[in-house]
């Protein structure tokens, strides 16, 4: 990069001598400014063997594009650099009050009294930068800019910033990202192995935070509405199955097409990312739920099935109050198959039926007592009597009321969990 300015800066000198006209109406000629020693390929001489000091400064002007698939960024910038050309000779008749200037389409050169050279260009430059998307979508990017001198090692040509540094167009605004700030700017004198030495580097780290605001409109609202909406099946009795079925198959395949959707926006990476958790996290709540409904099904289906079987192996009950003769049973006969069985009637029991009660109706809370009978040789009850209310409750049902309050507290915990561990992460990262 240097001997490219400094041949700049020679062309510059001889049009400086054969075209500026000075206040005495006479053209200069170049070695007036050049001594004939001069070499442009070669850097200016410094006092002492001391390594020539090249300043740095850089104006971003804007930031086209951040591409993350090709994870590099677009910049145009203006860069300029300052040094001291000691071999110049330099006659007041070139200047005007105190600097000579040429200027370019994008380039400047401007000479100085005291010797001082400044190079000035505007660059359009595409930079790689490796990026990291372990926290996407609240990833940030250091992404740096290294400036070094190709052809000579620190003892020869050193670099440094410049008091101006790096500065940032104030008006420059992105639509996914902020450069953040401060930048941090680098001077270093590393060994470069494939140049066998020591050379001067300047580094200038730009950092992009993304923002967030996007993406919690376009994916994390959207995905947390349909969670909750798979928490209306379980207001939904079981003879809306087609109902109940489709809304929860509609909510995963809704998360699937999102997810599908945000994958394209970035590289495929080896990794897992903070959105790949909120996802996954969120399609195994619509699964769960999903689930749920098979599991309650299942249970509903053993019920009907022991219920049935009880009212099939119930004999038939013939209330009939006999008067004590000899002979007779206590209150309640039963006919099974060709015989009569008596059986005495626990008034104080739920399941006994009454004296009033017609011949042809069966005793009330029978078959809820026999499915209990049935259940209880089984391993998992599926209905049973409550000791309070002496209601039956089925399990399926419960399970339902459970899932209506479970599901909401757990989704809850688990955004609790989410975003401080990602906005701690992302604050370590800074």
């Amino acid at each position: 990069m240097v001997p490219r300015i400094w041949r700049a800066t020679f062309f510059f000198l001889i049009w400086l001598c054969n075209d500026v006209t000075s206040k005495r109406n006479h053209t200069l000629k170049p070695r007036v400014v050049l001594p004939e020693n001069y070499v442009k390929e070669m850097r200016p001489p410094s006092r002492k063997g001391d390594p020539v000091v090249v300043e740095f400064s850089i104006y971003v002007v804007d930031v086209n594009s951040i591409n993350v698939e090709d994870m590099d960024f677009r910049v145009d910038m203006f860069i300029r650099q300052t040094w001291i050309e000691s071999r110049l000779q330099l006659p007041e008749d070139i200047f005007e009050e105190e600097i000579a200037e040429l200027t370019h389409k994008f380039s400047s050169v401007t000479l100085y009294r005291n010797q001082t050279v400044r190079y000035a260009a505007r660059m359009h430059a595409i930079i790689a930068c490796q990026m990291e998307f372990q926290l996407y979508p609240m990833d940030i990017q250091s992404c740096p800019i290294y400036i070094e001198s190709f052809s000579y090692s620190n003892q020869k040509v050193r670099f440094r910033w410049s008091v101006a540094g790096v500065t940032i167009n104030p008006e420059l605004k992105l639509l996914q990202y902020h450069i953040g700030e401060p930048l941090r700017l680098e001077e270093t004198n590393g060994y470069m192995i494939d140049k066998d030495g020591n050379y001067s580097r300047l580094v200038v780290y730009f950092r992009f935070e993304r923002q967030i605001g996007h993406h919690l409109i376009q994916t994390f609202a959207p995905s947390s509405l349909v969670v909750m909406l798979s928490w209306f099946s379980f207001w939904l009795d079981l003879d809306a199955i087609p109902g109940r079925v489709t809304l929860l198959v509609t909510c995963m395949l809704t998360l699937v097409t999102m997810f599908t959707g945000l994958r394209a926006d970035i590289p495929p990476v080896a990794y897992v990312k903070a959105l790949d958790l909120w996802m996954a996290g969120c399609m195994m709540f619509v699964f769960a739920a999903l689930g749920e409904f098979v599991v309650v099904k299942v249970l509903d289906k053993q019920y009907q099935m022991n219920k049935t079987k009880a009212q099939e192996s119930m004999p038939r009950i013939i209330p009939v109050r006999l008067n004590g003769e000899k002979g007779s049973c206590g209150t309640v006969a039963a006919w099974e198959g060709s015989g009569v069985r008596c059986r005495k009637v626990d008034l104080t029991s739920p399941t006994s039926p009454p004296a009033t009660t017609p011949a042809a109706h069966q005793v009330p809370g029978a078959t809820a007592h026999l499915v209990g009978v049935e259940r209880r040789q089984s391993i998992l009850q599926v209905a049973w009597l409550d000791a309070d209310t002496g209601q039956e409750r089925v399990l399926w049902r419960e399970i339902d009321k459970l899932s209506r309050v479970v599901f909401p507290a757990l989704f809850l915990l688990f955004v609790t969990m989410y975003w401080p561990v990602l906005l701690l992460k992302t604050k370590a990262s800074l």
